[in-house]
């Protein structure tokens, strides 16, 4: 574990290397601190000034061409043309709140609720994954009346002042929630290295003890927050029913189960168009975020009534442009493109090319570790060939290398070891191919 943000910090540009840049990003750099402020950050030792996407591809003011393995907000590819028309149209005709009746909302709506389980039969509409897991906290805790939460330890889920307390991503610096208790994530070889074999059993007893934790605290357990596929604590995608033991444990106990589906979730997994559905799990609560609008503010909350109306019958809740006609529209496209180009599929058969061509890289490079994912959500651990321990320094040499020759990657997990790939979901076996022979050079130069 570091000092910094396993998220914002771990690939951040220093601020101090301005000199090392071009004139003209320099200036801008600057110019940026100077309005923006010290709390954003840039990726890359060298940051990258795009100007121009399409598809899994980004250009920067110079032209260049980069392959991007890393932006899954742009969930159907950057500047598709479909979502463009759809918020064209709808931004010639209306935009508005949702006070008004608006068919575009409500048919919508009734599309989302219908990929997902009955007793999921309420949605409501937010700008952001971080309003919608806000919002389910304050749901959890008003329909179980505790407070308690268990997260992962790595865990991001946003950055509102509530939600930021169930991010220990964000660092030391934030200080989390008196009523929440941390458990590792369903890593199997942290499993294996306990001599035990069921990952469902492991998990589960951690989050047992966890419940029992917030009970003698006084705080009670409102619910169990997880990323079905674990993403910030270094993908951990898991099985079906690897999470049910635990789902059992927090709903034995009188909690919830929240699935923050903001990067699994619209087909990311492959083999199931939610990441919970993978696992055979029913939530009592599932957030979505930017990646259903395809970038255009858009989020929701989906819960069974029974569930929402705890809350909403003591506390309505408005969100002005939550769900908004012009995002309802691009989020609508989103999924006529899914199911149209068949993205799901696609997920999943090109995932499962780029895990092998990984794991091929890695009978050649011992630097590389264990290769995991599922879909279009790819982690590899990056390790010290002499020790075998993460290597978070390595890491981010071939996160650079590999944006030096037109790829864009990032890293993960607590020792921003682990190489996280999460591209659009238009990634075709060409892009793949490209992908290979760019990380196996830059892994030679590193060698």
């Amino acid at each position: 574990m570091t000092d910094r943000s396993s998220i914002l910090d771990a690939n951040a540009f220093d601020a101090s290397a301005l000199e090392r840049l071009d004139p003209e990003s320099r200036v801008l750099a600057q110019r940026r601190a100077a309005v923006l402020g010290s709390g954003y950050r840039l990726f890359y030792r060298t940051p990258v000034q795009v100007v121009r996407g399409e598809g899994c591809h980004l250009w920067d003011a110079e032209g260049r061409r980069y392959l991007d393995l890393y932006n899954n907000v742009p969930s159907v590819g950057h500047a598709h043309p479909a979502v463009t028309a759809a918020v064209t149209a709808q931004m010639g005709q209306l935009n508005t709140h949702t006070r008004y009746l608006h068919e575009g909302v409500v048919s919508y709506a009734e599309r989302l609720l219908g990929t997902m389980p009955d007793a999921l039969e309420r949605l409501v509409f937010l700008c952001t994954g971080s309003e919608a897991n806000d919002l389910a906290i304050r749901v959890a805790r008003a329909a179980t009346g505790k407070r308690g939460l268990v997260i992962s330890s790595e865990a991001y889920h946003g950055n509102t002042a509530l939600v930021s307390g169930f991010s220990p991503a964000l660092g030391p610096g934030q200080v989390l929630d008196e009523a929440v208790q941390l458990v590792p994530p369903p890593d199997p070889a942290a499993v294996a290295a306990t001599g035990q074999r069921d990952v469902g059993a492991w998990f589960s007893d951690h989050v047992r003890r966890a419940v029992m934790r917030l009970q003698d605290a006084g705080h009670g357990v409102a619910g169990l927050l997880v990323d079905t596929v674990f993403s910030s604590d270094g993908v951990f995608p898991g099985v079906r029913g690897s999470l049910d033991a635990a789902a059992r444990t927090v709903r034995r106990n009188g909690g919830l189960v929240i699935a923050d589906e903001v990067q699994p979730g619209f087909a990311r997994t492959g083999e199931a168009f939610w990441g919970f559905e993978r696992l055979g799990l029913v939530p009592d609560l599932v957030t979505l975020g930017k990646p259903m609008g395809n970038g255009i503010p858009i989020s929701a909350l989906a819960a069974g009534a029974d569930v929402l109306d705890a809350f909403a019958g003591s506390q309505p809740y408005f969100n002005t442009f939550g769900g908004n006609p012009v995002s309802v529209a691009a989020a609508s496209a989103v999924l006529d493109v899914i199911c149209g180009e068949g993205l799901q599929e696609r997920a999943r058969v090109v995932g499962e090319d780029l895990r092998g061509g990984l794991r091929d890289l890695g009978r050649h490079h011992p630097c590389l570790g264990t290769v995991r994912g599922v879909g279009q959500y790819t982690g590899i651990d990056v390790l010290d060939p002499a020790t075998g321990l993460p290597d978070g320094g390595r890491a981010l040499d071939l996160v650079e290398a590999a944006r030096e020759r037109g790829v864009l990657l990032s890293v993960a997990g607590p020792h921003g070891h682990v190489l996280k790939i999460r591209p659009p979901l238009v990634l075709e076996h060409a892009d793949v191919e490209h992908a290979l022979h760019v990380l196996d050079d830059a892994l030679r130069s590193l060698a």
